[in-house]
């Protein structure tokens, strides 16, 4: 069980770090998403997006 001291301290880590969470939960909605859903088209089309991101990025 979680004592009220950690269950604060998580609600304030939450509420100054928002954008952490949303970025933790998209990586693991993609992660599941390749893991149990995607089908080899969804694949080529990620690894295609994934390639123009990283090029873009060496610009």
């Amino acid at each position: 069980m979680t004592s009220e001291a950690q269950k604060r301290a998580n609600e304030k880590w939450k509420a100054a770090n928002k954008e952490k969470q949303k970025i933790y939960r998209y990586r693991s909605q993609a992660k599941k998403f390749i893991n149990e859903f995607a089908s080899q088209d969804d694949l080529l089309e990620l690894r295609k997006m994934i390639d123009d991101k990283l090029n873009k990025m060496e610009e």
